[in-house]
């Protein structure tokens, strides 16, 4: 018996096109891939659902297909699958949904529901809802077929949505007609900006840079005058992209440097998006980005219906009005072509196998893809004597293709990544495993977390080729040694982590900065040193009265760091001033450099009075010591000094005041008071000579002596 469901491979009536051949059971199969179908047979049943970014279209596929007894949804990114794996979870329960990358398998015992990557998408699933979401890749020249290859042939049984840019509305149009096509407004309105400095973007921007030196020195930059800022690349492990995305979520960090990754895939509060550059290499040409991938990465400004923004910066050449219109109101030019590989491939030879890739479409509208890493792999290894030995049958042909598939994470030249690709083959064709102690020992050599950021990123490129390994039959227990990867990849992953946000992050200035948005009341703390911690930050020190940051700090975040002290330190301050204006004559001091200190903290500078015996002083004090308690500090120094004056200078106040001497012995007390108790005998030599024995008696009470060339008090010459 042949069973038939209705609109779903039927001609326009209602009858099975000839030449088809149906399976029996339960679930329709056709046994002919659908690319081979006629354009209006494989349109029934999708709707490609098209829009620019944040019109929520993922929502909707999420949606739609939780509506479905099963479903199938392909991401373009690792990262993002796994975002949408974790919200499909909260939904319905871990027992019902897997999960498929190329690093990663998590498969309950009967799933309902898969989340996979574009390239992971299993082949042989019967769901009845399936999403392929940024359906314009199909364009991209290095993945573009793996996207064509969906948009013509992967269907649910019941539904099947088609989700990316209103750019391929004419594509679709022409390859799948009939096909229902919904275009999705954008729930928030996007805005010029216009060109602004690095140092003078708004809080919550991303700033788009597109090398990793770039990068690095924006984010170097932004440490310096703003905090701290967040990073993100392609390159880095999705652990580290989201611990960094983490970073700029919870508010430490209010920038986010990136490359063009971010126009992809990740849902960030952005509300200014600041293009540092306008091109780059895309792995095989010097280009400047086309509008359609300024709209993408200027899009992710702006989140719901909060409006967002977009400008230049940095070395970005200005944007035209024609751009700037174009990119505010979301007109596109049209993809034109996307790319195709033969997916039907023959596995019977070597020659086979080249002669169905090198097949080329027969509709317009698509070209043939530029040879892909795999097949230059494909051609390298099968070069090689030892690995062409052993390619004689269908199966080691389709062996050599399956391992070929190994991304060259660690970006090598295509001649090193095609040995290690014929170095498995070896093993798996050989002993019909990757030995376990060969593999350990490739593991081994990446678990460690010393290193800078390069060498933490090149092993983490190293771990992920294990891991891929891992998730594969090449191995007698692939369950074990994904623990084991996954494990490594992670410690490295936390440990890059950490090196970004040591280098690109002053935690203090972020952390300060973030309480003091949020006017909560700041939590300080001065040690017995007076060393200052803020929210568990060291801050400065505060010495006296006054608050000093800590060094190093310049610009906005020494403002911020005072600011926040300050904020938190106004009850310590009053605190001190009243502990001053108590305290005994023996907790100050009068340092070398004229300082007035108490308790060995300064308080006060000396400074010239109208007489030398009554020098005056400023306060060493911010202005946050003010009022009453500013007086009692003063009135208190004030008694001090004037105590310390009688104490150490206490004959000179004698000498000046002459009590007791007349004539010629009150005027040389006077001379050596005026002189601070050392004046050279031969300046009053006349006067000595008429001075009666009698005043001269009168002096030496009074502690002078006089010697054979200068009249001293000796009591002043002590060190004190």
């Amino acid at each position: 018996m042949i069973l038939w469901v209705p609109g779903s491979f039927c001609n326009a009536k209602g009858t099975v096109p000839d030449g088809y051949d149906f399976t029996s059971g339960s679930v329709l199969k056709v046994k002919m891939r659908s690319s081979s179908l006629p354009p209006q047979i494989r349109a029934n049943g999708v709707t490609a659902v098209l829009g620019p970014t944040n019109t929520g279209k993922t929502h909707l596929a999420i949606e739609r297909m939780l509506g479905h007894s099963s479903g199938l949804i392909g991401l373009p990114l690792r990262l993002l699958a796994r975002e949408v794996y974790g919200r499909i979870v909260e939904r319905v329960g871990a027992d019902s949904v897997a999960l498929v990358t190329g690093e990663e398998k998590i498969k309950p015992k009967n799933p309902r529901y898969w989340v996979a990557t574009a390239e992971a998408m299993p082949r042989d699933l019967d769901v009845a809802f399936v999403a392929v979401d940024e359906i314009q890749l199909a364009a991209d020249l290095d993945r573009g077929y793996v996207f064509t290859d969906h948009l013509l042939n992967r269907r649910g049984r019941e539904e099947t949505l088609l989700l990316g840019s209103a750019t391929m509305k004419p594509l679709i149009e022409s390859l799948l007609p009939g096909a229902n096509i919904v275009t999705r407004p954008r729930l928030s309105k996007l805005s010029f900006a216009g060109d602004k400095k690095l140092t003078r973007l708004p809080p919550r921007a991303a700033i788009v840079a597109f090398s990793a030196e770039e990068v690095y020195a924006i984010a170097e930059l932004i440490r310096r005058q703003r905090g701290g800022a967040a990073v993100v690349m392609g390159a880095l492990s999705p652990r580290t992209r989201n611990a960094q995305v983490d970073l700029f979520q919870s508010g430490d960090v209010d920038y986010i440097i990136a490359t063009d990754a971010i126009g992809m895939g990740l849902n960030l509060d952005i509300h200014h998006v600041a293009f540092a550059g306008d091109s780059k290499f895309d792995g095989h040409f010097h280009r400047r980005l086309t509008t359609a991938e300024f709209g993408q990465i200027a899009g992710r400004a702006g989140r719901h219906l909060r409006d967002g923004t977009f400008g230049t910066s940095g070395r970005s050449a200005p944007f035209d009005a024609e751009m700037i219109d174009n990119l505010e109101n979301h007109v596109f030019e049209p993809v034109r072509v996307i790319n195709w590989r033969n997916p039907d491939l023959d596995f019977s030879s070597v020659e086979a196998l080249r002669r169905s890739l090198s097949v080329t479409p027969n509709e317009p509208g698509m070209v043939r893809a530029l040879r892909a890493d795999d097949e230059i792999v494909f051609d390298i290894a099968a070069a090689d004597s030892d690995v062409r030995a052993k390619l004689g049958t269908r199966d080691g042909v389709t062996r050599l293709w399956e391992i070929c598939a190994l991304p060259d994470f660690r970006k090598v030249a295509p001649n090193a990544h095609a040995e290690l690709v014929g170095q498995i083959f070896g093993f798996v064709t050989g002993k019909g495993e990757v030995p376990e102690d060969w593999f350990q020992r490739q593991v081994n050599l990446c678990d460690r977390t010393d290193g800078d950021i390069d060498t933490l990123s090149a092993r983490i490129a190293q771990i992920r080729t294990w891991t891929f390994c891992a998730n594969r039959d090449w191995l007698a227990h692939p369950l074990h040694w994904q623990g084991v990867t996954r494990r490594i990849e992670d410690k490295l992953s936390d440990a890059l982590h950490d090196k970004l946000a040591e280098r690109f992050v002053d935690r203090r200035t972020s952390v300060l900065m973030r309480r003091l948005r949020e006017n909560a009341m700041l939590e300080a703390d001065v040690t017995a040193s007076g060393d200052v911690t803020v929210e568990g930050q060291p801050v400065g020190r505060l010495q006296g009265f006054r608050f000093t940051p800590e060094a190093g700090a310049t610009g906005p975040e020494a403002k911020a760091m005072a600011a926040a002290a300050m904020k938190a330190l106004a009850g310590e301050i009053e605190a001190r001033a009243a502990k001053l204006a108590s305290a005994p004559d023996e907790a100050f001091a009068l340092a070398l450099d004229g300082a007035i200190r108490w308790i060995g903290e300064p308080v006060a500078k000396l400074q010239s009075g109208e007489r030398v015996l009554e020098p005056r002083f400023v306060l060493l004090a911010d202005e946050q010591l003010t009022g009453s308690h500013r007086d009692g500090v003063d009135a208190r120094l004030v008694l001090w000094l004037k105590a310390h004056v009688q104490k150490l200078l206490g004959p000179l106040l004698v000498l000046e005041s002459g009590e007791g001497l007349e004539g010629i012995s009150r005027g040389i007390a006077f001379q050596l008071a005026e002189h601070l108790g050392v004046l050279e005998r031969v300046a009053v030599q006349n006067d000595l000579k008429s001075l009666e024995q009698d005043a001269r008696a009168a002096l030496r009470k009074m502690g002078v002596r006089f010697g054979a060339h200068h009249i001293t008090t000796p009591l002043l010459l002590k060190p004190a």
